[in-house]
């Protein structure tokens, strides 16, 4: 039966990138413990290279150890029939689909969330604790996550349910009309995640006036760079690890800095990292990040479109009864091998992108504070300064230190 082929090829599909991903994490390991490139020989000193690479390998062990839990919790759930439990319970509680589908995503999300829980504090309480990393206390990280469920429930059920009624109500054509959907609430969102979103989790408030916010305003201005918005971030609420990023276009563009990137740069750093943040924009890159994101959307839908009607889809993760939510749940392991290519190229793309911002910056203000940031920055967070090139390929969106360094050097 098709069905039973279906099933076969889920279970391959997870079983497959389950051991790609053993296979990357065990190469990339065995480049901890080797010889730091001349380029980063003054990040570390001997006592700190010895605790970033304790740090590392125990990262590394926590990974092997969750991505194991995953995979038997998800062949487990395969094999036993929950989603064809869940979806018989669902059934109990209403006939609507929509509803049905808003429980049925609404439980197996939850669940997995619950299970998630022990992991995610101990990686929060125990690692991050362990190498001073962590600021989080236990009712932030407990608020945390009830405000994120809460923005699930809202913003993926809301744009769920449309997806669904524009299905009931335009058939194979519905996808048209769910791209359109996602296209406007992700211009949305890219306008207005930091006035938001950001504010539920943070607080922002405006730079203060000062040298560095003249200097930020000075370096804007001789690019020709229109910058009204500087926040900063009180991130040292959750982690000592500092940030900047740049968000939204037009007259929403703004800058927030984290104030532990304030605390750990100078002034003329913080300047070569807003720069870099500026190239991006200068280039496009945001424009093209946001375009690409949504032709993949597009294509996803479209394939989707084609096989949602199949009552094999729901068939092969065990449901009898043929659903619009059991399919997509289906399709969406199935598409996950075209996901991991498109996430190839998009890595590719960043990594390309973040060499030509950093061009920018050290054309338009200057090299050496940038290098010093980047090398900071590496140094506090104790980051991975040997990946291995694999590794690299399938999962940086920045190039390695070194290569970034090199770069900047010539």
């Amino acid at each position: 039966m098709a069905e039973s082929f279906l099933f076969y090829i889920i279970i391959g599909i997870l079983v497959l990138q389950y051991l790609i991903e053993l296979i990357l994490s065990l190469l990339n390991a065995k480049k901890f413990v080797d010889p730091i490139p001349t380029e980063l020989t003054d990040v570390f000193d001997a006592e700190e290279y010895k605790r970033s690479q304790r740090y590392k390998k125990e990262n590394h062990r926590f990974g092997l150890l969750t991505s194991t839990f995953s995979l038997v919790l998800t062949l487990t759930f395969l094999l036993i029939g929950g989603f064809e439990w869940v979806d018989q319970w669902v059934r109990t509680l209403t006939a609507h689909p929509i509803l049905m589908a808003l429980l049925y995503f609404g439980a197996i999300l939850f669940g997995s969330e619950i299970l998630g829980i022990p992991f995610g504090w101990y990686h929060t309480f125990v690692i991050e604790e362990k190498y001073g990393f962590n600021k989080t206390r236990p009712g932030t990280y407990v608020m945390d996550k009830i405000k994120g469920w809460g923005l699930t429930a809202i913003l993926a059920g809301g744009i769920l349910s449309l997806i669904m009624w524009f299905y009931l109500w335009a058939g194979p054509n519905f996808w048209i009309y769910a791209w359109g959907l996602i296209a406007i609430f992700t211009i949305f969102m890219n306008l207005f995640y930091s006035r938001l979103i950001v504010p539920l989790f943070n607080k922002q408030v405006p730079l203060e006036e000062g040298s560095l916010k003249s200097q930020i305003e000075n370096y804007a201005s001789g690019v020709g760079f229109d910058l009204k918005n500087i926040f900063v971030i009180d991130g040292s609420k959750r982690s000592t690890k500092a940030n900047a990023y740049f968000s939204g276009f037009g007259r929403e563009k703004r800058v927030a800095l984290y104030d532990t990137l304030i605390e750990d740069l100078e002034e003329e750093e913080i300047v070569a990292v807003l720069a870099h943040e500026v190239g991006h924009y200068k280039k496009k890159h945001i424009v093209i990040n946001l375009v690409a994101s949504l032709l993949l959307t597009g294509l996803m839908l479209f394939i989707l479109s084609i096989f949602i009607n199949n009552p094999e889809l729901s068939g092969a993760i065990g449901v009898t009864t043929p659903s619009f939510h059991a399919a997509l749940i289906s399709f969406g392991l199935l598409y996950s091998p075209i996901s991991e290519v498109t996430g190839l190229i998009m890595n590719y793309l960043s990594r390309k992108f973040e060499f030509q911002a950093d061009a920018y910056a050290k054309n338009t203000f200057a090299a050496l504070p940038l290098i010093s940031s980047l090398k900071k920055l590496s140094r506090h967070s104790l980051s991975n300064l040997t990946p291995h090139p694999a590794f690299v390929f399938v999962h940086y969106s920045h190039p390695p230190l070194y290569q970034r360094i090199r770069e900047l050097s010539t």
